[in-house]
């Protein structure tokens, strides 16, 4: 997350410079004609107050559009409003539809990059993000670090900083170690999902071990549906992580799709282009650029305009990456906690079983013998003459004779299970 060990801002370096990139900026200049106008509400015709909410007709969605200089404004847009604004495709809006809010997605456009991360769903273009139903208590923290990232200030006080960094070299090197305003607002919803996905993880490994550790020791239905309750969220967390880290993973493999993440790069591109063909301008001088943004994005362009050059977008995937692979292996390590606790507990269960088997077979033996002794008895007790019935004081003597038999008759057989090892020692 943003202020944790593995935090981007941590892991950035100062960029290279080009050798003899460096052009002297002319001193008359005081604003470069190819800087962007800064964006206009979504309804011009409205009051323009910051926070109020501006209602439109049916069918419309709640958005709140935040700009570099911290202007918010929320209100109520349809698709089409929203599609004329971002230029993107209405397919693209889907994904930020309820079907596909299990989804985590990523998405490079022209002009806008379309994030699905969890509870964040969003448009961020170079000048400003549209951020689907912001009045979601999950949606707040970002609402709040979008507000401390990005302050309300006007376009005088946003400049005076660019100044400054051009005449003091120094200065300019925390400019430089910026990044710029899509990858700051990228970066920020990384944290805030990051911070909600750890919360979650750290709750479940609270909850797992004392459910696992009374299961070792009590296996009843109570705490099997625990660990039941206990699995299915583990599942569903596993799955949560695995989106994200997984969407991630698919653009760190891919330099172009990381490369079309870099707005403020080809909207630089593009202005230079046009100058070029109107021949108004022949080069944007380098040291302009950094009057263009507030943010890196100026001289990260004058320092290096390669397209392939994605350094500092895989810095900041990675390490993000690295925070969600974290928490994948915490949740596995429960898993794995959790599969070697049913293990322990279907081991005693099969001894259990195994008791009970001994028991069933040596219950069997004792009634095999009791049956003999029965049948012996069940065939004088039959009325047919025999010269036994005439001998005084028999009784006894047959009696505990055909119980020694049928004893024997017992131990013997259970000698046979112990030596053909059906019973333990």
């Amino acid at each position: 997350m943003g202020k944790g060990p593995l935090s981007f801002r941590r892991l950035s370096s100062i960029r290279r410079r080009k050798k003899g990139s460096s052009v002297k900026d002319d001193p008359n200049q005081t604003s470069n004609p190819s800087s962007p106008p800064p964006p206009s509400p979504i309804n011009a015709g409205g009051s323009g107050a910051t926070g109020k909410v501006k209602k439109k007709a049916g069918g419309a969605r709640l958005w709140m559009r935040f700009d570099r200089t911290g202007a918010m404004e929320v209100v109520e847009c349809d698709k089409s409003t929203i599609i004329k604004r971002s230029s993107v495709p209405a397919r693209d809006l889907r994904i930020l539809g309820p079907v596909f809010s299990h989804s985590s997605n990523i998405l490079a456009r022209e002009k806008a990059i379309v994030v699905n991360l969890e509870v964040i769903k969003a448009i961020v273009t170079a000048e400003e993000v549209l951020l689907l139903d912001p009045l979601r208590p999950e949606v707040l923290p970002f609402v709040d670090r979008l507000k401390q990232q990005f302050p309300q200030r006007n376009a005088l006080e946003e400049a005076t900083p660019n100044a400054q960094a051009l005449l003091d070299p120094e200065g300019g090197e925390g400019l430089q170690n910026e990044l710029p305003f899509e990858f700051q607002v990228l970066e920020m919803a990384l944290e805030v999902v990051c911070s909600i996905v750890d919360t979650s993880v750290a709750s479940l490994e609270t909850d797992a071990w004392p459910v696992l550790d009374e299961l070792t020791k009590n296996v009843s239905t109570e705490n099997l549906e625990y660990v039941r309750s206990l699995k299915s969220n583990l599942t569903r967390l596993l799955a949560r992580v695995q989106k994200v880290r997984d969407e991630l993973e698919h653009l760190l493999d891919d330099n172009e799709d990381m490369s079309d993440l870099y707005l403020t790069r080809k909207w630089i591109q593009n202005q230079q282009a046009e100058a070029l063909l109107e021949g108004t301008v022949s080069v944007v001088p380098p040291s302009n650029l950094h009057r263009l943004t507030s943010n890196r994005s100026a001289s990260m362009m004058t320092s290096n305009m390669d397209e392939d050059d994605v350094e500092d977008l895989e810095m900041l995937l990675e390490a993000y990456f690295m925070q969600l692979e974290g928490m994948r292996n915490k949740i596995l390590t429960v898993r794995e906690y959790i599969d070697d606790t049913e293990d322990y507990v279907n081991i005693q269960l099969d001894n259990q079983r195994n008791q009970l088997i001994q028991l069933q077979l040596i219950l069997t033996m004792a009634s095999f013998a009791i049956s003999a002794e029965t049948l012996l008895a069940s065939l004088f007790g039959m009325n047919i003459p025999c010269p036994l019935y005439d001998m005084n004081g028999i009784f006894w003597y047959f009696v505990w004779s055909i119980t020694a038999f049928c004893f024997v008759l017992f131990m013997l057989v259970l000698g046979y299970a112990r030596w053909k090892k059906l019973l333990g020692s």
